[in-house]
């Protein structure tokens, strides 16, 4: 048989024959809140930024065909709309609404006569979605020693390998600082950025897929410490959250590294707060904090977009750390509960539900930082003690999310550090 899809639409058995492949597909990807569709064509529905309500033909003929796509796997956030325009819909009249929210979804609709009008002849979800390579090796950089003066801080790396193994001490590159933020980019690569040298700074730094830290970028976005960051989306993308003060500015970071000025969240800010990915689609979690101590917690979509809060189960404590484990998980740990440092932590679940406190492992500490490396697995690092004082002691997490006891220093002693996952090969 020949000819093209509209004009073929039945097989040698009568059956409709559901070959998108052989449509007219839209150049174009569409992104707008409304799309008049036309028979014969195929699109490409992006709803990353909005819900699209697609208006079919208005007089279709039997045989005529139209297939949507979902482009950016985001119909579960933003629905795809059919007006199907005085026609029916599988039988239903024009007034019933009918909308498509799986994400990955396709829906091949073709027209059959006036009683049941458009039908789907196929209308799937493609489950299985391309999986960045894991993050594979760590570093923990910058930080401080005794009272934040200029002299106490840092300008040291410590490396950490795909087995969890922490190295000596090596020099940094940039603008010396403490109190800073860290996080992955690009599934392969991290930056650093803003920290206090003195005076708070907006300064940023990449570090490479080999983990080399590069010289300085000029700043871009309040200048701040006391923050937190996180990747989050399907393309390599990050964030960089709040601050001191009480700051509710947040800085995104493009998949090629570039911070982009601020964007004020209308859900208020917390300094020392920790932030971390979870689930499969791009998520993220922000939560805990100070300003006053709390145990808040807010979800960021996969567009970066913050969630209003959701009640603390936790802890409320501030100056922790969060990193990824397992598949899809993530965890809470350590921090300052007021009173005293603790070694408490909270799970994340797939789907970003918090769980109550698990008992501590290894001394507890304050202004803590924390990566995912070996691909499913996370390590916490330095951080200070109210009894102890600066630490170098790291704390390994299995997949499973189990904290072991402290690993012996390595690296020297300080807080306030920051750390982040780099490399897709071990």
């Amino acid at each position: 048989m020949s000819g093209t899809v509209t004009s073929n639409v039945f097989r040698a058995s009568g059956v409709i024959a559901a070959t998108p492949g052989g449509l007219d597909w839209s150049s174009a990807v569409i992104t707008g809140s409304t799309l008049s569709a036309e028979t014969g064509k195929g699109y490409f529905i992006n709803t990353t930024s909005n819900t699209c309500t697609v208006t079919l033909p208005a007089s279709p003929a039997i045989g005529d065909q139209i297939v949507f796509a979902d482009y950016a796997r985001t119909w579960s956030t933003n629905n795809l709309i059919i007006d199907s325009n005085g026609n029916n819909f599988q039988g239903d009249p024009d007034t019933y609404i009918v909308d498509y929210s799986t994400a990955g979804q396709s829906l091949n609709i073709v027209y059959s006569d006036a009683t049941k009008g458009w039908l789907p002849v196929s209308d799937d979800a493609v489950a299985d979605v391309g999986v960045a390579p894991p993050t594979q090796k760590a570093l923990f950089t910058y930080g401080i020693i005794g009272a934040p003066t200029f002299a106490g801080r840092q300008s040291i790396t410590n490396l950490v390998s795909s087995s969890g193994v922490v190295a000596s001490d090596t020099s940094s590159t940039g603008t010396t600082r403490a109190y800073a933020a860290a996080t992955t980019y690009g599934f392969d690569k991290g930056i650093i950025g803003f920290g206090d040298n003195g005076s708070y700074t907006n300064l940023s730094n990449l570090v490479s897929n080999t983990g080399v830290i590069a010289s300085d970028t000029a700043g871009v976005g309040t200048a701040r410490g006391d923050l937190s960051a996180t990747g989050f989306g399907l393309s390599g993308e990050a964030i960089f959250l709040q601050g001191n003060g009480g700051l509710s500015s947040t800085n995104k970071v493009s998949s090629s590294g570039v911070v982009a000025t601020d964007v004020t969240q209308s859900n208020g800010g917390r300094a020392n707060g920790a932030a971390v990915t979870f689930g499969l689609s791009g998520q993220a979690i922000k939560g805990f904090g100070g300003g006053p101590t709390t145990g808040i917690t807010n979800i960021i979509s996969n567009t970066g977009v913050i969630a209003s809060n959701t009640a603390a189960v936790g802890t409320a404590r501030f100056a922790l750390a969060a990193t990824k484990y397992g598949t899809g998980l993530a965890l809470f740990g350590f921090g300052d509960d007021g009173p005293s440092s603790v070694s408490i932590t909270n799970k994340v679940s797939i789907t970003g539900v918090v769980a109550s406190d698990t008992t501590g492992v290894g001394t507890g500490r304050q202004y803590i930082a924390a990566s995912n490396y070996g691909g499913d697995k996370g390590i916490f690092g330095f951080g200070t003690s109210s009894i102890s004082g600066e630490s170098g002691v790291t704390n390994l997490v299995s997949n499973t999310g189990v904290v072991a006891s402290d690993t012996t220093a390595v690296g020297t002693a300080r807080n306030a550090t920051v750390s982040c996952g780099f490399s897709s090969s071990a």
